[in-house]
């Protein structure tokens, strides 16, 4: 069994119901939910947006391969309304490498694999420069290292902010 971690993030519709139904797909077809930390609201990373982001950050065990996970998930992301052909319209319309979406699940990791594929990275490459992103993982597993760098989540936490201030 893998543990894998997730991140669950949007701003469009009804989010918090959106991200309440994505924990109970991926519980059901991913693998069992160990934790999951609350809902944390954000700017938009990369873009502008009206809308806020609400991102919530996963434990999952799983004997699925990671291709299979990221299959998956985006399996559940389409069955929530994500249309990434219409967002790729949004990207090439406005310049920007980022749009606003209903859902979004990111494999942050798979037990301590490091995978560099075209379609799959783990760890997640931008993770250390995502507060969004470490503020939920953070909740669940501070002390969870990253792989690479061998930092906790909460010191990669306590870096970005150190850096920003």
């Amino acid at each position: 069994m893998a543990r894998v971690a997730l991140l669950l993030g949007g701003n469009q519709g009804d989010v918090k119901r959106t991200l309440q139904t994505a924990q109970q797909l991926i519980n059901a077809r991913v693998g069992a939910v160990l934790r999951c930390s609350h809902r944390y609201e954000s700017e938009a990373w990369g873009f502008s947006a009206v809308e806020r982001f609400s991102n919530q950050a996963l434990e999952v065990t799983t004997d699925l391969t990671p291709q299979e996970v990221l299959d998956r998930c985006q399996a559940i992301e389409r069955e929530l309304g994500r249309n990434r052909a219409a967002e790729a319209v949004a990207k090439a319309s406005s310049g920007m490498p980022y749009t606003s979406r209903p859902i979004d699940i990111d494999i942050i990791f798979y037990d301590d694999l490091v995978l560099d594929s075209a379609d799959l990275k783990i760890p997640h490459p931008l993770l250390a420069e995502r507060e969004f992103a470490l503020v939920p993982l953070n909740e669940i597993m501070r002390q969870r290292r990253h792989p690479v760098t061998g930092q906790s989540v909460g010191e990669m936490l306590e870096a970005l902010r150190a850096k920003n201030s």
